[in-house]
This record gives C-alpha cells, structure tokens and sequence, in this order.
C-alpha cells in the first residue's frame, strides 16, 4: 500500500500515523524534536497496548502495526510517500515554510495535506510550485477513536486531488465530510455558539457554570456541558480557535470571545490538564451543584440551542457544506445529540426565528441576527428535510 507521512509527532500527528498504520499503510512520522519522537512512540506503545487489553486487536496486530511505523528527524525520508499530512503547531507561516520544504523533497502527484482545525488552506498553497495539490484533512482528538474527518480543498486544488484524499481517508474507515475554505471549517465554526453563549448567560449572572452544563447535559442530551467541554479542551486551545475565527471573519460579533475564559488562559487555569479552570479538579475539590430549575434550565437550553441552529443555517446558505455533511459533521465530529438541521425541524423553524428575533430585539446587537435562510424558511414553511 501507500507510503504515508505524517509531519509533527504530537498527539494528533501520532493519532493520524496509527490509524494509517492500522489500514495497512507503512507510515514516516518525522519531526525535529528526538524528544517528541520518543515520546510519540511511547504513547503509541500504550494506546495498542489498551487496545489488547480491551481485545480489541491482538497482540500480534498491535506488533505489525507498530513495526510499520518509522519514526525520523530528516524530512528526507518523505520521499516516497503519497500522501503528507502536516500536524504541526497552528500557525499559517510555520505550516507554509514546512509545505515549501516538502514540496523541494516529493515528486508533484505527492498530496500536500494539512491537519489545520481552522487555517486557510489556500494561503497555504500560495507559495507553493504546485499549489493545485494542496488539501486540507482536519481529523479529531484522539484520531484512533474520532470518526469524522473534514476535507477541504483550497481555490488551487484540482479536483482530482480531493477524490483521491477522500477515497484514501474513507478506506481508514473514517467519516469524510467536504468543507469550503472559510475560517472554522464545519464543526469549529457552528460549534462557537455552544461555549459563547454559554459564557454569556454566565458573564451576564443568569445562571452558573454548573447549571448551564446541567440545562445542556441532561436536558438537552449533549455528554458535556460547555464549561466542562471547555476544560477538557484545554482554555488555552478553546479560546485561541475562538480568537483565529473571529479575527478571520473580519470581527463579526457572533464570534467575539469572551473576556471571562481569556483571564483563565492569562492565569494558565487551562482546565483538567492544570487542575483548574471553571472547575477545580484538584484533589478534595468539591464540584458544584448546579440549580436544577427546569424553567430555568429550559430557557438556557433554548438559548444555546437556537444559537447553534442559526449558525448551522448559515453555513447551509453560505455554501459551507451541504445539509447532510453539516448534520453529519456535529453528530460524527462533536457527538452533538442530533443534526442541527434536522433539530431545527423538530423544533420547528418558525420557532428558532421567534428565539433569535426575541434576543435580538432585547440586546440590539448584530450577535443574534437571524440568517436569511432560516427567516425565508419560516415565512414559507420549509423544512430541512
């Protein structure tokens, strides 16, 4: 089978070079630190070494999966590979001076992939020779376990490319999903709504952190509430999405962040990785009791709810994705209870409007505007499906 590389050996790079590896590929992870290297290996050692123990693979297959895997400091040895996926730190100059190195290395039907959760993909092929081979593939944390990928094609990508990206990424058995090259993708843009207004409702005292999770936990059917989601992604990653989105969306106020989790990430309170963050999780911590006021509860959850449905919309109208990769992105991607867009149908479209219409009247701000799609959909009595 193909050769796979995979540059940056941290826990996504890693991840993505065991679920080639378990498809049979041969896999090069390269980075330039020996030190990220060993330890990527130990951690690989230990993710098969559970899987065994759960019997979910045998020993022997977690001892070819391994041995398929290379680890190396020299980008030399990406020669041969197929297909590169780059997993390295979030930031567009770094990733674009590592695809220029790469592309001096691989011959030109070598597909340049990137693991982004929200940079462009196009400026990352603008420096390239070839830049019609660029693609983005944005797998989820921990890629062993997540379904969904993203792929995203940049304005240079030939078409034949994102095929071929595609066909490989689906024989992993994973969940592909075709995004447009807008900051966010599918999941990390309609996601936003879940933590910002949930940080709203508390900064505004309407009710605490506990209780909010326990309206969009038990009420609503998510497996996190938003501040525990936000503490288990770390305060520091969460808000730094939060902070790229906005900014590439040329400040639109839907995606302001919040001043509450920047002074968690300025105190390095990151969430379960540092023992604190909107919980304390330290060692005789007493976890809070949210207020279990179902009017209350409701009324969160509707919030929320509606946020997440009109942005869901807005994607579907801007031409993000289509209905059923945006309902499959959130179910596959975020394990959200249900579709947005099929949501919104059983809750009703004329609804949602009533919700967005009520806020927006209340606060007068740009924040809770209804998209145009969900408003046509209303006064004509359309559904989604």
């Amino acid at each position: 089978m193909d050769t796979i590389g995979i540059l940056g050996a941290g826990a996504m790079g890693s991840g993505i070079a065991q679920v080639a590896a378990a498809a049979g590929h041969q896999v090069v992870i390269c980075d330039n630190l020996t030190i990220a290297l060993a330890k990527a290996g130990k951690g690989m050692q230990a993710s098969l070494k559970l899987g065994v123990e759960k019997g979910k693979i045998t020993d022997a297959e977690a001892y070819s999966l391994f041995s398929r895997v290379r680890f190396t400091d020299h980008m030399s040895e990406f020669r041969d590979c197929a297909i590169i996926i780059e997993a390295i730190v979030e930031d567009i100059e770094q990733k674009q001076i590592a695809f220029k190195s790469m592309e001096a290395i691989v011959d030109e039907n070598t597909i340049l992939a990137s693991n982004t959760s929200s940079l462009s993909i196009s400026a990352m092929g603008a420096q390239l020779k070839h830049p019609e081979r660029i693609l983005g593939v944005h797998f989820f944390n921990p890629a062993p376990l997540m379904r969904l990928v993203e792929i995203i094609p940049g304005l240079q990508t030939r078409p034949d490319v994102v095929e071929r990206g595609k066909k490989l990424i689906d024989s992993w058995g994973k969940t592909t999903v075709i995004a447009k090259d807008t900051p966010g993708f599918i999941v990390n843009r309609v996601a936003r709504p879940y933590y910002g207004e949930a940080l709203r409702i508390f900064d505004e005292g309407i009710a605490d952190v506990a209780t909010i999770d326990w309206a969009m936990r038990d009420l609503c059917g998510f497996r996190m509430g938003p501040f525990e989601l936000m503490d288990f992604i770390g305060n520091d990653i969460n808000y730094a999405v939060t902070e790229v989105i906005f900014s590439n969306f040329f400040y639109d106020p839907r995606y302001k962040p919040s001043f509450t989790q920047k002074r968690l990430v300025d105190a390095h309170l990151f969430g379960k990785k540092t023992g604190r963050g909107f919980y304390d999780y330290r060692e005789g911590a007493v976890k809070p009791e949210p207020t279990r006021n179902e009017n209350l509860g409701r009324e969160i959850a509707s919030r929320i709810l509606a946020m997440l449905i009109n942005e869901a919309a807005d994607a579907l109208y801007l031409r993000v994705a289509s209905r059923d990769d945006i309902d499959l992105a959130m179910t596959q991607g975020v394990n959200y209870p249900k579709g947005l867009l099929a949501w919104a149908d059983e809750i009703g479209i004329e609804k949602i409007v009533e919700k967005l219409d009520s806020l927006y009247v209340e606060y007068l701000e740009d924040r809770y505007r209804c998209s145009p799609l969900l408003r046509k959909m209303a006064r004509e009595n359309q559904g989604f499906y």
